[in-house]
């Protein structure tokens, strides 16, 4: 039988508001605590969701360690995380921290539709999305290599989760960029022997209707 080893994306929670003015990529920026409040019944959901045991990872940024954090609050089992820096957003350079349409007013190619930047862009001093697959894809299976048959939490960041599908999927950068992955949302994938499954994009907490 082929060895399953499941991933388990969760992008982080809502930064706090005065960052989501600008472009914050790799800054490291704080959690919304009205969101936080908020959203309490998804911190529920995922902590109910979430496979246990599993591995716990991290990016360096402090928003993926809060959100974990919220998450064992809500009712999981408190695990220790694991620091992967390859896994982190991908960095802006010298257009990070920019104000929205300044940022825009910079960049050399129009950018993606559903992305603040094209595939193949790179900003001064910063990556491409196609640099950011180059590093999420092989950390990805080195996490399948030390975690074979089992299952591994991964609190990251919209970047890097669509990267991840793009591994996955073997495709180029450009048409994962069209994945929606909110804040909160939940991503599968799978390696399945010598391949690679998604299983679901953008899973996000559902509340059941009262019954009549």
């Amino acid at each position: 039988m082929s060895t399953t080893t499941r991933l388990f994306l969760v992008r982080h929670a809502l930064v706090e508001p005065s960052a989501r003015t600008t472009m914050y990529g790799t800054m490291d920026v704080g959690l919304c605590d009205l969101a936080l409040r908020q959203e309490a019944a998804t911190y529920r959901w995922l902590a109910a969701r979430l496979p246990q045991p599993a591995r716990w990872v991290v990016t360096p940024l402090s928003r993926t360690r809060a959100t974990a954090a919220a998450i064992f609050a809500a009712g999981y089992p408190e695990a220790p995380l694991e620091t992967r820096p390859a896994l982190i957003e991908q960095a802006l350079g010298e257009l990070e921290g920019l104000p929205h349409d300044t940022f825009f007013e910079k960049l050399r190619h129009p950018p993606h539709p559903f992305w603040s930047i094209a595939a193949h862009e790179r900003p001064p001093g910063g990556e491409s999305f196609q640099d950011v697959m180059a590093r999420v894809g092989p950390e990805l299976d080195r996490l399948v290599a030390e975690h074979a048959g089992g299952d591994v939490v991964i609190i990251a960041h919209g970047g890097s989760i669509r990267a991840a599908l793009a591994h996955a999927m073997g495709v180029d950068g450009h048409p994962v960029l069209a994945f929606s992955v909110k804040n909160l949302s939940l991503t599968r994938i799978e390696k399945v022997g010598p391949d690679w499954r998604v299983a679901a994009v953008n899973e996000e907490a559902f509340t059941l209707p009262a019954e009549g």
